[in-house]
């Protein structure tokens, strides 16, 4: 019953990983694919001393490969062997909520290094499961979004006002679909709070990005 967590630092990972606790599984290990720099992580783009402060945190340790998304599976499926060679994990825990595909590839994978693919929100509805992650206690803010979204929104901290503006705006609460992505700065089973500050902002591949420091 212990765990690896697919930790991308953002909200559906982390509350991914608290219902997998509450469902009585252990987490072992969290593992993280950076870019091919190893500067920052590949989808959420955050950088890779924040991500370590979130695992020092959890109290968890975490492991980083960098990889091209062409190289993407290949690396993945070795760094997953690699990890249950080195912890007593029987389950993989993804953060998906219903794109099929998405389920598919991580059961592909997991089945691969010997793991049983652990997916706590899947099928859940979208917006509630965003709104039961706030009453958790999980703080998170956005620290990448799409072009429809714009820069202004990097920063803003993910609560039920802000769920009312992208459904006003017709953007999906949960942003399933890539509108934005998250970091949890803070959560009830962290030791510490994360604090971030956002030294600037880019725009890279049509998305905007927040360049993020620890303070």
């Amino acid at each position: 019953m212990n765990f690896l967590c697919s930790w991308s630092g953002g909200k559906d990972s982390c509350y991914a990983y608290y219902i997998a606790l509450k469902t009585g599984y252990k987490p072992s290990v969290l593992l993280n694919v950076m870019n091919e720099h190893g500067d920052r992580s590949r989808s959420h783009g955050i950088p890779r001393q924040v991500l370590e402060a979130q695992a020092e945190a959890l109290q968890v340790p975490i492991c980083f490969f960098n990889s091209t998304w062409d190289e993407y599976e290949k690396k993945y499926v070795e760094s997953l062997k690699k990890l249950v060679n080195k912890y007593p994990i029987t389950h993989s825990v993804f953060g998906d909520i219903d794109i099929e595909s998405h389920k598919d590839w991580e059961e592909k994978v997991s089945k691969k290094a010997g793991l049983i693919a652990l997916l706590p929100l899947w099928q859940g509805n979208r917006k509630q499961l965003v709104l039961d992650m706030i009453d958790a206690g999980i703080e998170a803010i956005i620290v990448s979004c799409n072009m429809e979204l714009g820069s202004v929104f990097l920063g803003r901290t993910i609560d039920a006002k802000i769920i009312e503006e992208f459904e006003q705006i017709g953007v999906d609460a949960c942003g399933e679909n890539g509108e934005f992505h998250t970091l949890v700065v803070d959560a009830p089973f962290f030791n510490k709070k994360i604090n971030v500050e956002i030294s600037s902002k880019v725009t890279s591949s049509n998305y905007n990005f927040a360049n993020l420091n620890l303070i």
